[in-house]
């Protein structure tokens, strides 16, 4: 039997509509580990937010968080970082942005916001990892994995032409949900982090499932030698990945039924 990577976006995705894991999806993918399958958990999420899943999963996942900016091991050692260049995260936190819009940054110390989203904070119930409210003006720019910006789409979009404006070619920018506009350095997916594990675990694309349903997973979706889109995913995801199959909702562990089916557990 051929190993395989099988890895998965979490919200939307394997996690349920309470941003959870089902226990159906613990037990597939503790069978799945046990007949010598690899799995990674590709994320938007800050790694100690991720290892929270991992543990309840109990097997050696690895971990991409941060949208693609870190990559970890399953014995929590950091194998690649990428940062936003500090003059470029200067930029963008000192875009003028409407007062509803949540300006946060992702460091590898924590999760850093302007100022108290309480609304925000039931997403992250399940894991316990908390933003600290840091002034902008007081925002450390070294290390920063991605700057995120919460609230309005309408007032997104045009954050996003002015960072696009401002050092568009030296950033990757894309959405996690339409009201999540997330920022990363150039280059900076989780497509070309998937592709770096795949080689450090000597597989290929062919050899690799994976499971999303929003922008941010298209990289990793079409690199995988079978991509599923979830039902519930953003209307543009399949059409932008290649021969995607189109699964259930991730309300209804989907990603566990189809792995069910799929191995034959």
């Amino acid at each position: 039997m051929t190993p395989r990577l099988i890895v998965s976006d979490l919200d939307g995705t394997l996690l349920g509509s309470d941003h959870r894991l089902h226990d159906e999806t613990v037990d597939v993918l503790r069978q799945l580990h046990g007949q010598g399958h690899h799995v990674a958990l590709a994320s938007g999420r800050h790694y100690h937010d991720m290892r929270v899943f991992r543990d309840q999963l109990a097997i050696p996942a690895h971990l991409i968080s941060t949208n693609g900016a870190y990559v970890h091991d399953p014995n929590d050692t950091l194998l690649a970082a990428h940062h936003v260049a500090p003059e470029h995260a200067q930029t963008l936190i000192d875009l003028p942005r409407p007062p509803q819009v949540r300006l946060n940054i992702y460091r590898e110390s924590g999760w850093h916001i302007d100022v108290e989203a309480p609304h925000l904070l039931s997403l992250h119930a399940s894991t316990g990892f908390r933003y600290a409210v840091v002034p902008p003006t007081q925002m450390d720019t070294n290390g920063v994995g991605k700057v995120l910006y919460l609230g309005d789409p309408a007032a997104l979009k045009q954050l996003e032409a002015q960072a696009q404006e401002a050092h568009g070619d030296a950033l990757h920018i894309t959405y996690s949900t339409v009201d999540s506009l997330e920022i990363m350095a150039r280059g900076v997916n989780k497509g070309v982090a998937l592709s770096s594990l795949l080689e450090r675990l000597g597989l290929t694309a062919a050899d690799c499932l994976a499971f999303g349903d929003n922008l941010n997973d298209t990289e990793m979706l079409d690199l995988a030698g079978e991509a599923q889109v979830m039902a519930n995913a953003h209307p543009a995801l399949f059409d932008r990945v290649t021969g995607a199959e189109r699964i259930g909702h991730h309300g209804e562990a989907a990603v566990a039924r189809w792995l069910r089916e799929r191995f034959a557990l």
